[in-house]
């Protein structure tokens, strides 16, 4: 039983998880480049928007549904007997980590804290700046760290 249920939530995490890799991967290579090209109060007005719309029930699913099954790999695969444990659990960390922790200790303050400056202000524009150069790497280590875990658990999983 224990088996069965570490084998569903491996699988989950590592389509979750990969989920999570492509939409931080498309932030990284295309989203923000073109926020950075608009002007700071459209590029503010268009990221507000961005972390508004997020918030569905799709988004919110997939996000907190691969980090609740990571949890559950966490749990089971020491007990599960299926091989390949220490890389499933390696990729579950990795995603807990470098993508759950880092979106709400990182991403997720500077997201409200760029809802609440006024985009049309001096000091609008260069919170936006200090934004994006705060912002954009710490997704490159969602992306990053989503991407290493899917390759892990897809190790282990094929173990």
């Amino acid at each position: 039983m224990i088996g069965k249920i570490s084998q569903l939530a491996t699988i989950i995490s590592i389509a979750g998880v990969a989920l999570n890799a492509g939409l931080f991967f498309a932030f990284d290579t295309t989203v923000m480049k073109a926020l950075r090209d608009q002007p700071a109060p459209q590029g503010i007005a268009t990221m507000n928007s961005i972390n508004v719309h997020i918030l569905n029930p799709v988004f919110l699913l997939v996000f907190t549904g691969s980090a609740i099954s990571c949890v559950a790999v966490l749990v089971t695969a020491p007990f599960d007997g299926l091989g390949g444990t220490a890389w499933r659990v390696a990729g579950a960390i990795v995603f807990l980590i470098g993508t759950s922790v880092v979106t709400g200790a990182v991403n997720v303050p500077m997201n409200n804290a760029l809802a609440a400056v006024d985009a049309a202000s001096a000091e609008g524009a260069a919170y936006w700046q200090t934004y994006l150069s705060r912002w954009v790497p710490w997704n490159h280590v969602r992306t990053v760290s989503s991407l290493a875990a899917v390759i892990l658990m897809a190790l282990g999983f094929r173990r």
